[in-house]
């Protein structure tokens, strides 16, 4: 089965709306995350948003020949799955439209052969629909050390879900890149198990 990643650029309070404030702590490291996220995958799962701005840039950037028209390449060779309930017509090469429902089709894709990752930039709305059903394998979040204060945040009201840290990074800049699972072995407990950990440890054996 076929895993999927998504990354996000998210600020202390949760805020994910048009990140162009994370431009000021964007290094070499982040740069590195980010690309090797992408290059890890030869398929992209993409909200319409978030395909028109990539549609908008890279293609160009790649026939300019500049200092990342390499990584562009790589993103224009990326089968790239674009999820729209709107009819669609594409002039970036190997672009498809995803039809039907969302979390029966990502499924399928999952189940298709190959080892590659399926990578997934920005496109919240999706990636809270298939943290829901179960079905992000891995959520990578690069973490700003920046309060926003307002705009749309990664998690909405609805029921909790139990999280898993398996790496962390921090970065010159105060960032912090944080890979997370879904846990499905969460603890559990109230505050008389908790309150244990308040005790001497002499008194806790």
């Amino acid at each position: 089965m076929r895993k999927i990643t998504a990354s996000l650029f998210i600020s202390l309070d949760g805020v994910v709306e048009d990140p162009e404030w994370h431009l000021p702590y964007f290094n070499h490291e982040m740069g590195e995350a980010v690309g090797a996220h992408l290059a890890a995958a030869d398929t992209l799962l993409l909200g319409r948003v978030t395909y028109d701005s990539f549609a908008g840039a890279w293609p160009d950037r790649e026939a300019e020949g500049g200092e990342d028209a390499e990584f562009a390449k790589i993103i224009g060779d990326a089968r790239k799955i674009v999820v729209s309930n709107q009819e669609l017509q594409f002039s970036w090469r190997n672009s498809e439209h995803l039809k039907g429902d969302l979390i029966a089709a990502v499924a399928a894709l999952k189940d298709e052969p190959g080892d590659s990752d399926i990578a997934m930039s920005g496109s919240v709305s999706i990636v809270r629909q298939l943290l829901a059903a179960g079905l992000l394998d891995e959520l990578h979040l690069l973490l700003h050390p920046i309060a926003m204060c307002k705009g749309e945040r990664l998690f909405a009201a609805g029921e909790p879900i139990p999280l898993k840290l398996l790496k962390s990074t921090t970065f010159a800049t105060g960032v912090l890149h944080l890979v997370y699972t879904l846990d499905e072995a969460a603890p559990t407990g109230g505050y008389d198990e908790a309150k244990r950990h308040l005790e001497p440890r002499d008194r806790q054996r």
